[in-house]
């Protein structure tokens, strides 16, 4: 039998000497009134796994204390964070007793009951956690440590639970803590998650990362050893660690690059930490250690990346380079002080009463409460989720020297978007470190970019699918929603456009395939489904352009190609999408691109070009 009360009394020991170090004897006493009120009221209540439900809320306040340093009221409100919900105490109690800041935060993590929910309660409930960030961080990192010992105890759980609860931890609170920086909690809710998921491709991981570990035991001792000796001969006393790489994220890097296990890069990091207050900079202390890290083994060209002076948006703060070890491989070193190491575990937390903590909450609420105003229904943690899931970022800069961070991915487009909507609006090129680029092209961590604007410019179809940012993506979904959208498709072997004489295909009147009357594909299929044949209807419309290519034969001569040029931009006043020019043996042959509106105007436009001196032939270029 499993003696649960010393197990109780062990927890509630553990997380009274962590507070002792922190909070004063009134504080303590509160905490402790607390803790009685919480095992009273779950006297008789157990978890799935048969243990004394108490035990949970004990855990959760020890992650406050101990792992994100919180102090008396979010160690309070996590003694009682089930109570309002799970038995007949209420908030209003717990207002009265502990006060309103305990009661907010309580409140906050309460599941409220419902006979209708607005959206579903999964829903419902993230909402009412991200509203709280309008008032009080602590809420939600009260909620990811309820969700954290949650996953840590997730063996008791049928498969089907469990298989929600990884889910739900995964797709949504793992983000959510990598976005507060929280990056030791976020891979923890990661692995977790994936080692409830997919248990065999966890075990599998997790006992290759152990061997390997175990293969390199000797390597890294004596690489440790040299960078010890080589920063003490320097007078620089520093401690060092080495962390492996937790198996979701090798896993992830596995699927990423399309490799397997052997081929993944990075699988470890050596992690170098100075004292903070050593005499001088952050800053020079860091590039001081690089410097003679760089002295003596050989640095990987390219690896250098300094987030102290541009941190991660998440607030990570380190210097980053790879050197070579003793068997020829890689090393990716990470160079620290204390203070940023503690921010790296600790995230928001850590600066909780800072103005940057305040500065960078403001920008998240402001963008949070787009995301409600524009999301709809499911699309809301969709939206959300956008906004954390980034696992990298970048720092690129405007002409001006504005550094603007972006996800890992991002290209100008987005560049654009952050900028201002009405830039991205109309965004034409982009410079790209001086250089002509598509607004479609992919950014890297320093890139000066400056957008070319035009009025006449619009946001295309086909830029989905190149943008990764929140702000960018639904501009552009926002607008290509509003624009007219056909009720039929059109055959993709015959292009039919409006003025043609078509005919319409298929077992929905309303949505059609509609063909041109002598297109082979619609012989065919008329010839097996007869009855699927229907009378249709294609107008123009001035909103709607259709894409065509011509093919022009002319004698060569001097002026031709800008004779052609003028009257399809100038005369006819359409703007060419491609152009491409042949010439042999006096023959001229060229391809043109542009859009139309219907035949009419295609007919117009070819017996326009036909006009020109020396055009022999003007044809239309047909699909394969």
């Amino acid at each position: 039998m499993t003696d649960y009360q010393t197990i109780i009394d062990n927890g509630v020991a553990g997380l009274y000497e962590v507070l002792n170090r922190t909070v004063s004897p009134e504080d303590m006493a509160r905490i402790k009134d607390a803790y009685e009120l919480a095992n009273d009221a779950h006297r008789n209540q157990f978890r799935k796994s048969g243990d004394p439900y108490i035990i949970h809320p004990i855990a959760v306040a020890r992650i406050l204390a101990e792992e994100l340093e919180l102090g008396a009221n979010p160690v309070i409100a996590a003694l009682l964070h089930d109570v309002v919900e799970d038995t007949d105490h209420t908030i209003e109690e717990i207002k009265e007793r502990y006060g309103e800041d305990v009661a907010f935060l309580v409140d906050v993590v309460t599941k409220k009951k419902k006979e209708k929910y607005s959206h579903s309660k999964q829903i419902d409930n993230f909402r009412q956690l991200l509203e709280s960030m309008q008032y009080d961080v602590r809420a939600v990192l009260l909620k990811l440590a309820d969700r954290l010992h949650n996953m840590r105890t997730l063996e008791s759980m049928k498969p089907d639970k469990q298989m929600k609860i990884a889910g739900e931890t995964d797709y949504f609170y793992a983000p959510l803590a990598n976005r507060l920086g929280l990056y030791h909690i976020k891979s923890e809710l990661e692995t977790l998650s994936f080692k409830f998921r997919c248990p065999r491709d966890f075990a599998e991981i997790e006992g290759m990362l152990t061997r390997e570990k175990e293969n390199e035991k000797d390597v890294m001792e004596n690489l440790m050893y040299h960078i010890h000796g080589c920063l003490a001969a320097n007078g620089i006393n520093v401690r060092t660690q080495i962390r492996y790489r937790m198996p979701y994220s090798v896993w992830r890097k596995m699927k990423t690059k399309g490799c397997d296990f052997s081929h993944v890069q990075d699988k470890h990091y050596i992690r170098i930490i100075f004292p903070d207050n050593s005499g001088i900079s952050e800053k020079n202390m860091s590039l001081m250690i690089y410097s003679i890290l760089t002295d003596h083994f050989k640095e990987r060209p390219g690896s250098f990346s300094n987030y102290i002076d541009a941190p991660k948006e998440n607030g990570y703060e380190s210097l980053h380079v790879s050197i070579l070890n003793a068997t020829g491989g890689w090393e990716e070193i990470h160079i620290a002080s204390e203070r940023m190491v503690r921010k790296s575990r600790l995230g928001c937390a850590a600066e909780q009463t800072s103005e940057n903590l305040t500065l960078w909450l403001e920008n998240f609420r402001n963008v949070l409460k787009k995301v409600a105003e524009d999301s709809v229904n499911s699309n809301f943690i969709d939206d959300v989720r956008l906004l954390f899931e980034y696992n990298d970022d970048i720092m690129v800069f405007t002409p001006k020297g504005e550094n603007i961070v972006l996800p890992k991915g991002a290209t100008a487009i987005d560049f654009a978007f952050q900028i201002h909507s009405k830039i991205g609006e109309r965004a034409q090129f982009a410079r790209i470190n001086g250089k002509l680029s598509s607004v479609k092209t992919l950014l890297h961590r320093g890139d000066c970019i400056e957008i070319g604007l035009a009025d006449e410019i619009q946001i295309k179809e086909d830029w989905q699918g190149h943008m990764v940012t929140y702000k960018a993506k639904k501009a552009v979904s926002s607008y290509l929603a509003k624009q007219p959208k056909p009720t039929y498709i059109r055959c993709p072997h015959c292009n039919p456009l409006p003025g043609d004489e078509i005919i319409g295909f298929g077992d929905d009147i309303e949505h059609l395939t509609l063909h041109k009357r002598d297109c082979q594909t619609l012989i065919r299929l008329a010839s097996q489904h007869g009855n699927l044949i229907h009378e249709a209807e294609f107008h123009e419309s001035p909103d709607l352009l259709y894409p065509v290519r011509i093919i022009v034969v002319a004698v060569d001569r001097y002026h031709l190609l800008s004779d052609l040029i003028d009257c399809i931009t100038e005369k006819l006043k359409l703007s060419m999408r491609g152009l491409g020019t042949e010439t042999k043996d006096n023959i001229g042959t060229c391809t043109i691109d542009f859009c139309i509106h219907s035949a009419d105007e295609l007919r117009f436009v070819m017996n326009s070009i036909s006009e020109i001196e020396g055009v022999d032939e003007v044809r239309l270029k047909q699909s394969n």
